[in-house]
């Protein structure tokens, strides 16, 4: 009997994704991530509106029990901490927007959670992902594709896995709309069958990135310059961090007519202002790129690409440049590049890679 370890955040898509694999004959244990200090939970669990908090972790526990498989915490603070939180408050110091559920998929659960598994004789783990995993034999590769349900398609977040990741991981709701996995759920009389999705970043519940970033590093973002696309100053900034490209409101200086940050330069401690029309660009470079579907992109290949995980594919040519580099031409402008944001590939709907946005 083949052992699968199910990633369980006390939600609804994580416990079908337990039974579903229970019922076709796996032996099953949940797993529910300890992520955050106890103080850190209690905060979420008052807020109510994160995953990761003690109700969460009672929640997958009992779907365990009703399932009959067992269920355990493992506490990964330490790497979450690091690899994630961290993360995420060094990139907004350094000027770019980190997306902190992909840095989490590629250190933690795809990587510390699977080796975890593995040192305990598990053939694979499994997540409530939206997507589907699948082996190519005219390949020799795992191909990662876009799920039944559009909607909730994740592979956006899912396109640093590797092969050997791949190999050993399980995604059985990509076959299946989100309506069905909460009937499934209703049927089986689970108990969190009506749970509300999370929508928030886990650790900062409340949307407050900057006094996220404030409170974990103890350090300020320092006052500076708003300039226009010409370099002439136009008033002053609260702090590089409150700012995003493409934002419009919030700017807390008026200038007659709507204006967007279109640049943060972090050495000057600028914020550069424009037009609506300087946000787009028709290309970008992406470094730290996995590639899933081919094994290297040794010619120019048409692709899909998307820069946000809502947007629409749009049509591309993605060319490697050397140095890890690559450069993606879009057919048509894109609005808001933005750095420290992934980049994804497609081929239809398979996955071909992606990478962050330089």
């Amino acid at each position: 009997m083949k052992r699968v370890m199910v990633g369980m955040s006390g939600g609804v898509d994580s416990s079908v994704t337990a039974m579903i694999l229970r019922e076709q004959g796996y032996e099953v244990m949940g797993v529910t991530l300890k992520l955050f200090s106890d103080d850190d939970i209690i905060t979420a669990e008052k807020d109510g509106k994160t995953c990761c908090a003690l109700s969460d972790v009672e929640d997958a526990r009992s779907v365990a029990r009703k399932l009959g498989f067992e269920h355990v915490v493992f506490n990964f603070r330490d790497n979450f901490r690091e690899c994630v939180m961290k993360n995420f408050a060094d990139s907004y110091l350094s000027g770019n927007t980190p997306n902190p559920c992909i840095e989490c998929n590629r250190h933690v659960k795809f990587d510390k959670m699977l080796r975890r598994a593995m040192e305990l004789g598990y053939d694979y783990i499994a997540t409530g992902h939206y997507a589907v995993n699948e082996y190519d034999e005219k390949s020799g590769r795992y191909i990662l594709k876009r799920p039944k349900d559009r909607t909730k398609d994740q592979t956006y977040v899912l396109y640093s896995l590797t092969q050997e990741q791949l190999a050993h991981t399980i995604f059985p709701l990509g076959v299946l709309e989100k309506s069905e996995v909460r009937r499934l759920a209703e049927n089986a009389g689970l108990v969190n069958s009506d749970k509300p999705d999370s929508q928030d970043i886990c650790f900062v519940p409340d949307g407050d990135y900057v006094s996220f970033i404030k409170r974990f590093t103890g350090l300020e973002s320092d006052e500076g310059d708003f300039i226009g696309t010409d370099g002439k100053t136009l008033g002053r900034h609260r702090g590089i961090i409150n700012y995003t490209i493409g934002q419009r409101k919030g700017l807390g200086i008026a200038l007659g007519r709507p204006m967007y940050v279109v640049e943060k330069n972090i050495e000057k401690n600028t914020v550069m202002l424009g037009d609506e029309v300087d946000l787009y660009t028709d290309s970008l470079i992406a470094v730290d790129v996995n590639l899933i579907s081919v094994a290297e992109i040794s010619e120019p290949m048409k692709v899909t690409a998307k820069t946000r995980y809502s947007q629409k594919e749009q049509n591309a040519v993605v060319s490697y440049i050397g140095n890890g580099e690559y450069v993606v031409d879009f057919e048509k402008p894109q609005r808001a590049v933005t750095s420290g944001q992934a980049v994804v590939f497609y081929d239809g709907d398979v996955v071909v890679g992606g990478g962050t946005i330089k």
